[in-house]
């Protein structure tokens, strides 16, 4: 299973960024899907997480009401709209993959181990 994430760049404080991520292998529709990042000299941490059918979606509490997770399950792909974008989102962006998982709660989808493949990044960069 390959992921690939792309969209990154920069952006300016409140601006708009639309992050994908393209899944190969496996089946896409077995798959819990899920968004982290990680900014300079920090830990990787939870952004956005979707279930496998798309019907259920989960924020960081920092990300809801700004980011929007979403899927196509025809596509093989996922994305992440960003808006109102601040400095401190400012961050590689990670997509990942679960294989066969129900995100049932916050220790579930917004835990790293929770998922068993990941992209290799996208850089966001949000200026002031």
């Amino acid at each position: 299973v390959q992921l690939q994430a792309f969209g990154g760049g920069m952006a300016q404080a409140g601006g708009s960024l639309r992050l994908s991520c393209v899944v190969s292998g496996g089946t896409f529709s077995d798959y819990a899907m899920g968004w982290f990042r990680q900014a300079p000299g920090k830990e990787r941490e939870f952004v956005a997480a979707i279930g496998r059918s798309g019907g259920s979606t989960y924020y960081a509490a920092s990300m809801k009401g700004r980011f929007t997770i979403s899927r196509d399950n025809a596509a093989n792909t996922i994305h992440l709209e960003m808006n109102g974008l601040k400095p401190e989102d400012t961050a590689v962006y990670f997509c990942a993959a679960a294989v066969n998982v129900r995100l049932t709660d916050v220790s579930t989808y917004s835990a790293l181990e929770t998922y068993d493949f990941w992209g290799q990044g996208t850089l966001v960069t949000v200026s002031s």
